[in-house]
């Protein structure tokens, strides 16, 4: 028996070569079968990951274009609806002015119609009151006297 002693880590002899070989021939199909596959499974990964990121990045864009329309119309509509209520406004200030005028004039209409039949009245209520004024002041001087008075 003999006692073979190795000092050296790594000795060169054929096995080396054959697996050194053996490891290339290892690598290759590593290669093939695991890592092309998953570098390519990867990539797909990346691509959608970014074609998800452009998606939402667009459609934020997509979000602030309408919301800046939305922000430009609620002004319009704002802008409009002022405009109409100040026209409304005034319309109604201007009908409440032909409203006040008018009553105004039926007014005057109506006092002077009033003034004039409190003149009748009175003229009327004169001329009665003339005449039995005039016939009470026969009387009384009828009874003072005692007599008759004719007229």
């Amino acid at each position: 028996m003999q006692i073979v002693s190795n000092i050296a880590l790594i000795s060169i002899n054929e096995t080396l070569f054959v697996q050194l070989i053996s490891f290339l021939i290892f690598m290759f199909i590593i290669n093939r079968v695991m890592f092309k596959p998953l570098n390519a499974t990867m990539a797909e990964r990346d691509e959608y990951i970014q074609s998800i990121i452009q998606g939402i990045t667009d459609t934020e864009k997509a979000v602030e274009e309408i919301l800046a329309d939305l922000t430009k119309r609620e002004k319009a509509v704002k802008r409009e609806a002022f405009d109409l209520s100040a026209k409304l406004e005034q319309e109604g200030s201007d009908k409440a002015v032909k409203v006040h005028s008018a009553s105004m004039s039926a007014i005057a209409e109506l006092r002077l119609k009033a003034e004039k039949q409190v003149e009748a009245q009175l003229n009327e209520a004169k001329k009665h009151l003339e005449a039995e004024s005039e016939e009470l002041a026969v009387r009384i001087m009828e009874k003072v006297l005692n007599r008759r008075l004719s007229s």
